[in-house]
């Protein structure tokens, strides 16, 4: 419902997918008041998105595992919660206030506990052309497929990782199929994965499902390209051919679309903007919030669940979410402290359970060097038009940290602010500099974490002083003027 939006809330939930709606409901249902703030019309986040109680129209095309949804979002609809649709939030505090914007207005929020569940974000995977009209993520394909039911024709998929074969599977069921997949993996990824065979025996259902996706793919008959390497787009202008290496022998395939993959990581632009503790996953190869075993993150109140806080997948997401909730509810002391304790640590043993796959998982899709550290002609940062080239000269100079490279070439300043190039850049700084990427460091970011205009900021109702006035007394107190 949002009738009337709550200023000032036991619980604020950001991000309205698997983590998100779970969380929510067992707060509200415990008999907090609860807020979720989602940029989405409806909720469902990117894995359930376009989905509804009733079903969608194509469910049958994006498989059982997205129809779950529809049961998460009949619970999330009937629970007594707010929930504000089409909002963007740009800003944490330090105390706990969410800032959002809606329809033009900025509005405040003050939570007792905050529960972030943003996501993940496609993994960057620049090559020469990937700034083409006609080439786009695989992620976005499947936006497209969910919201609009629009399925590209003849099209190639390019890169790793199971989203590949089952975007693949789904544009078969939708009868249209794609021209080709270019698989980047290497035979590399096999030898590593065989050290995690013991977590994949845990996950035999997932393995099964993959192998059905390839089975499925196999007998439609789509050409599966392996080990390549040399990617590039080509077109004037437009993409209109895909050129590649596999096997040591170069191809080329003509098409108006490429859909591209390597993976996702967290989400950690809003993480990063309220100065959270972050660490480097070498397997994931990814940067996460730290957070403990309940979920709590470096800062008291505030915690982290679904693929933000690392990837696991949905139903991973899904329990991290109720276990994030449980923790807040806890601090809260609105249930009975014993029984919570109890569902707490039944939450973490299905955790474990759905994540023991996962390790397998990501050294079989180690995304390759070659698409991590791009060639020098390479565009990495999409905003800006800054190459991979010249990041490298930067690098040689001296500049091994990224925010230097940022002072240095503009790479994250334009209007993604860096979601697009971070991790490419960070990489690139890595391999030429020789230094651990817990030196490289990442993007500091900075509030607003989305654009915001002038007249949103000058509509923000006060709750006590303004969001103006503590910065003016901030910098009065600390003898300076406010930048």
């Amino acid at each position: 419902m949002q009738d009337e939006i709550k200023k000032q809330v036991d619980v604020c939930v950001i991000g309205a997918g698997p983590a998100g709606m779970s969380a929510a409901v067992r707060c509200a249902e415990a008999g907090a008041s609860v807020v979720v703030i989602d940029e989405q019309p409806i909720p469902g986040g990117q894995v359930y998105r376009a989905q509804k109680e009733q079903g969608h129209p194509n469910g049958s095309i994006f498989g059982p595992d997205y129809q779950h949804g529809a049961s998460i979002i009949k619970a999330f609809n009937r629970a007594p919660l707010t929930h504000i649709t089409r909002a963007t939030l740009w800003r944490v505090d330090s105390e706990n206030c969410v800032y959002w914007s809606q329809n033009g207005v900025a509005n405040k929020t003050v939570a007792k506990q905050i529960i972030i569940a943003t996501g993940a974000t496609e993994r960057p995977f620049p090559f020469v052309g990937w700034t083409l009209p006609g080439a786009m993520t695989a992620g976005a394909c499947q936006i497209m497929m969910k919201t609009s039911g629009l399925v590209p024709t003849n099209a190639v998929l390019v890169g790793t990782g199971p989203l590949i074969y089952l975007l693949a599977a789904q544009m078969i069921d939708a009868g249209s199929p794609p021209q080709a997949i270019v698989d980047t993996q290497q035979s590399s990824s096999y030898v590593e994965a065989i050290r995690y065979a013991g977590g994949a025996l845990k996950g035999r259902k997932v393995l099964f499902k993959g192998l059905k996706l390839l089975a499925k793919i196999r007998r439609a008959g789509v050409k599966r390209y392996t080990g390549a390497t040399d990617i590039a787009a080509y077109g004037d202008q437009a993409v209109e051919r895909l050129t590649f290496t596999a096997q040591g022998q170069p191809h080329a395939l003509n098409t108006d679309t490429l859909l591209s993959h390597i993976g996702v990581v967290p989400n950690v632009q809003l993480t990063r903007a309220m100065g959270l503790e972050h660490e480097w996953d070498p397997l994931q190869i990814c940067w996460r919030p730290r957070v403990d075993q309940y979920h709590q993150s470096s800062r008291q109140g505030v915690f982290v669940a679904g693929d933000g806080s690392g990837i696991g997948g949905a139903m991973a997401a899904q329990y991290q979410g109720q276990l994030a909730a449980v923790s807040a509810l806890m601090s809260l002391e609105s249930d009975g402290e014993m029984s919570l304790t109890e569902e707490r640590d039944k939450l973490r043993a299905l955790i474990d359970k759905e994540i023991g796959v996962r390790p397998f998982l990501d050294a079989l899709y180690t995304p390759p060097k070659q698409s991590l550290t791009p060639s020098d002609q390479t565009i990495v940062c999409r905003c800006e038009e800054v190459t991979a080239g010249q990041i490298r000269r930067q690098v040689e100079r001296g500049a091994h940290g990224i925010n230097q490279i940022k002072t240095y070439t503009r790479c994250g300043m334009g209007p993604c602010q860096g979601r697009y190039c971070g991790t490419t850049v960070a990489h690139i700084i890595q391999e030429e500099a020789g230094i651990p990427m817990e030196k490289v460091g990442y993007y500091r970011l900075r509030n607003p974490i989305k654009p915001l205009k002038l007249g949103e900021l000058a509509s923000l109702t006060p709750i006590g002083e303004s969001f103006m006035h503590k910065y003016r007394n901030k910098g009065t107190q600390n003898g300076s003027h406010p930048a």
